[in-house]
Formats: structure tokens, C-alpha cells, sequence
């Protein structure tokens, strides 16, 4: 049915949102899984409705005008509304969730992930999934958009107070460094051989960078990269040594006969991994998903780590739900 002459719906708002946010018809659009033309088209209805023009098309990249920058205020209660709505009829009933839009932190995409998607699936047959896969920093980035309604990610500074957080799971940086050599390992045996870094673009790569500065680490570095095949493949063929985290290594598993893992031979440093989402927005949906992935992190991560490298138990570990909605 076509839109009535000064009537606003909400994929005309959802859409508006898209384009403020992605400052572009086209990005807004696959954002959406809408055509271009059909974005234009809802943003020229609103706008009609509205009679008042809220984008500049003619900015590149696009911008508001004042009464864009106005109606976007509006616009994001709306959506909260709106989303509030679906979270409180899903708790009537889960099964009538219609839509999950997850964002996964890279290091589950090979096994947690799809173990959590399939059990979902079972319990909410009507529900519509869309995944993405990324680094922390994007994760939260899509979050703060509305883009995705709950992501899995490293802490960062990034959390904020409209943020509910539930805590996952804890573990320890290590140090990755080819097979053979003396144990235990200490850093004057490290001091020759190249340091292959994880990217300083990712909040990771920085948080190991940072801890290094903190304890006067000066190491030979000549290799920064993004991929923990790469760097492992480095090192299993003794280029170099790096460090990095449990899970990281799990992602490269190809390599565990030709890399071995220890504690850093420095002070200790770890992460913590959280589930995300908008406060009070998608209402027992994140405690719930949280819950069910800590029973998937302590079946598919924790338990056979521990059994192949016991040194690492009280380190990596799941964390209970505790305060789960409050911002750290």
C-alpha cells in the first residue's frame, strides 16, 4: 500500500535514522537490505510528510540541515520505542521475536558463533538473524548506530551509561613462541627475536602496545599484522614470537604442533569479553543470550583450554552475570 499523503511510519524513520547516521542514500541502503531508490523515496515521503526538508542532498557526504539535526533527536526515542515494543511482547512470548541483528567479536566466528545461532534458531523459529563480524571498536560503533541490537566484544573505553553490559569471560594475554627452547621462558630470551606485533589499529594490538610501554619493554619489531594466521604462521616458522590470547591462538589451531604458548614472562595482562546491548531497549533478550553463551564458552573454550594447558586455570574463565546491566 502506498504511503498517504502527510502520514510518517516507522521505516520511514528507521530509514531517516540510516541516513544520518551513514551520512549516504547507498551505505543507509545496504544497511538496510533496501535499493537505493527506495531510501530516497521513504526520505522524500517523510520529509513531505514533515514539509520541511531535514537532508542536504547536495552535501557531499550527505548532511542534515538544522531540522534534520532536530527531527534525529526524535527520530532515535522513536526507534527506542519501538524496539522497547518488540523486546516486551518477545517476553510474553520469545518465539514471536522477529529479528536479531548480532554483532560477534571475531574470535567466536569459527565455533561459538554458529553453536549459539543454531540453538537459538531452535527455540525462536519465527525469528529473522543477521550476523556481523568484526573488531570491538566496529562492533560498538554499530551498536551506538542501532544497526545491531547486541554485540560480543572486548571492554573498552568505548561503554557508555546507555549501555547494559553482561560479562562473559576472562582471560590472560600469553606469549606464542616457536616450539623448542628453555622453559619456563623469560623476556632476556625474547630480547633477539623480532616481536611480530598485533595491529595498533584494533583496541588489542594498542592494550598490548600500552602494557609494553608500562614495563619499559623495548622489543625488536619489525612486523605488525592483523591476522592471527599470519602472525602465528610467523611464528611457527620461527620469525619471531608475539603475543596474544588463548582465543587467538584457538582461531590458528593449525599451528599448535609447531607453536607453543606460555605465560608472559612479564607482569600479567588480560582482557574482558562482554555482551552488549542497549539498555532496557531489548529487555531479558541480552541476559538471556548471555547466559546461554557462558554455557558455550565453558563447554567449547574454557574446559578444553584448561585440559591442554592447565597453568591457565583461574586465568581464562567465565564470569558470572553479576551486575550484568550496569555500564563498567
Amino acid at each position: 500500500m502506498a504511503d498517504s499523503p502527510g502520514r510518517i511510519s516507522l521505516w520511514m524513520v528507521e530509514v531517516f535514522a540510516a541516513i544520518a547516521e551513514e551520512r549516504s542514500i547507498s551505505s543507509a541502503a545496504r544497511r538496510l537490505e533496501a535499493s537505493p531508490s527506495a531510501v530516497s523515496q521513504q526520505l522524500s515521503n517523510l520529509e513531505a510528510g514533515l514539509s520541511t526538508r531535514l537532508v542536504d542532498r547536495s552535501a557531499r557526504p550527505l548532511t542534515l540541515t538544522p531540522e534534520g539535526h532536530i527531527f534525529l533527536r526524535r527520530a532515535r526515542n522513536i526507534l527506542d520505542e519501538a524496539d522497547l515494543a518488540r523486546a516486551e511482547l518477545a517476553r510474553r512470548d520469545m518465539a514471536n521475536l522477529a529479528r536479531f541483528r548480532l554483532g560477534m567479536i571475531e574470535d567466536f566466528d569459527a565455533d561459538v558463533t554458529p553453536r549459539l545461532l543454531t540453538e537459538m534458531a531452535e527455540d525462536l523459529r519465527a525469528c529473522r538473524f543477521l550476523l556481523e563480524t568484526g573488531a570491538s571498536h566496529r562492533l560498538f560503533t554499530q551498536l551506538d548506530e542501532r544497526a545491531l541490537d547486541v554485540i560480543v566484544a572486548a571492554d573498552t573505553s568505548v561503554a557508555a551509561d546507555w549501555m547494559e553490559v553482561h560479562p562473559l569471560l576472562a582471560e590472560p594475554f600469553v606469549a606464542a613462541l616457536p616450539k623448542g627452547g628453555a622453559e619456563p621462558v623469560v623476556l632476556a630470551d625474547l630480547r633477539e627475536l623480532p616481536f611480530v606485533q598485533y595491529t595498533q589499529r584494533h583496541h588489542m594490538g594498542r592494550q598490548i602496545a600500552a602494557h609494553l610501554s608500562r614495563q619499559n619493554v623495548s622489543l625488536l619489531h619489525r612486523f605488525e599484522m592483523d591476522s592471527y594466521h599470519a602472525i602465528l604462521a610467523m611464528v611457527a616458522q620461527g620469525a619471531g614470537w608475539t603475543i596474544l590470547t588463548p582465543l587467538g591462538f584457538l582461531r590458528a589451531h593449525r599451528f599448535f604442533d609447531d607453536v607453543r604458548i606460555c605465560p608472559l614472562p612479564m607482569e600479567p595482562l588480560s582482557r574482558r569479553i562482554s555482551l552488549h546491548a542497549r539498555r532496557e531497549v531489548m529487555g531479558r533478550v541480552p541476559a538471556q543470550t548471555a547466559a546461554r553463551l557462558r554455557a558455550i564458552l565453558q563447554d567449547m573454550i574454557v574446559a578444553p583450554s584448561v585440559r591442554q594447558m592447565p597453568w591457565l586455570a583461574g586465568q581464562l574463565k567465565v564470569l558470572d552475570s553479576g551486575p550484568g546491566a550496569a555500564a563498567p
